[in-house]
Order: C-alpha cells, then structure tokens, then sequence
C-alpha cells in the first residue's frame, strides 16, 4: 500500500500537481462517520491538490484473498453509494416533499472514483482479477452506480512503469479499454 501511494505521490509531483501527505489517506482513517456493516473500507483515499475533495477510493489487492472475495467489494461500495439512513421517529417523505439523501452526500459532493490497484500475482493473475471484477459490476442490480461512477483496475506494475495518470486504467464495464483515472466520469479532471 505504501508503494502505490509512493507512485501517486510521484506522478503528481512529475506532472506538476500539489501532492500533500495527507492527500493519500490509509485504510484506518478513510471510513466517513460511524462505521456501519453497509459502509466499505477502502485500502485508502486519495484527494484533490487542496486536500477538501476526496477523488478516489483505493482498494489494494497483494492477491491476498482470491479473485471472488476482492470482487465482492463491489456490492459493498454499491450498497454504501445507494444507501439512505433511516432517521428514528421520521416518517418517510409525502407529495412534494424533499426524500433523504443518500448518506455519502453529507460527505462528498461527488461519489469517489473508485480504483482497484492490483499485484502479487502475475498478468495471468491481474486478468483473473479483472475479469472477477467485470463478472461482479454486471451481477449488481440495475443502478445509477455503474453509469455514474467510474470503477478501474491497474496492475501495480503498469502504474510503476507508465504512472497513475497514464492510460492504464481498465474500466468495469469495458475491460478492453484502457483510460486515464482522471478523465474518466463525473465530467471532471
């Protein structure tokens, strides 16, 4: 994990942007508010060059758990990014009344993006991961999730040899392609 915060941390300086040390945030400081079993905990979260936006969350895989449990990750962020918390003695919203958000909006203006950095296994092992991964996004029920977040995996050695804001990025939903993590979704860079 230190690893690939070092490569982020180096591309942004080599590409001329702000890179503070708290703009990679680890595992143990990521969870926004009270810990819920709905809410994911990323490897860590990597921000904008002023700290205040968070742009991505992190999921590192040394190959540690097998390619069905990493991909299970993903209904976990599916179910944290459609989740609306129930408020004690609040009725539900009538007519013209404005519903609940969803409970990451307290916190982000826009839902992270959403990176899988993968190693500890070989190219045939990263596209075992990929592919598990592919497999699980087109098992989630249908949902803005998909259309509006951008999920992408890396090897971590393609982001040590190209950096991460090289076209290395491979999305979800069309494993072929291959992106930039910056341009991909939300209409940002």
């Amino acid at each position: 994990m230190t690893e690939t915060g070092f490569v982020f941390l180096e591309d942004a300086r080599r590409c001329g942007e702000l890179c503070r040390p708290l703009d990679w945030t680890p595992r143990s400081t990521t969870q926004s508010g009270a810990a819920r079993p709905s809410s994911p905990t990323p490897s860590a979260a990597a921000r904008t060059d002023s700290g205040a936006i968070l742009r991505a969350f992190v999921e590192v895989d040394r190959a540690t758990m097998g390619p069905e449990r990493l991909a299970a990750k993903l209904p976990a962020y599916e179910c944290f990014y459609r989740y609306v918390p129930s408020i004690p003695g609040r009725r539900r919203p009538s007519i013209g009344q404005k519903p609940e958000l969803e409970d990451w909006r307290r916190h982000y203006p826009l839902f992270p993006r959403l990176l899988f950095v993968l190693d500890g296994t070989g190219p045939a092992g990263v596209e075992n991961r990929v592919t598990a991964l592919c497999a699980a996004a087109r098992q989630l029920p249908p949902s803005r999730f998909l259309q509006d977040l951008p999920i992408l995996a890396a090897s971590l050695a393609d982001l040590l040899h190209h950096g991460p804001s090289a076209p290395v990025w491979r999305p979800v939903r069309e494993p072929d392609q291959r992106v930039r993590w910056t341009v991909s979704g939300h209409g940002q860079t």
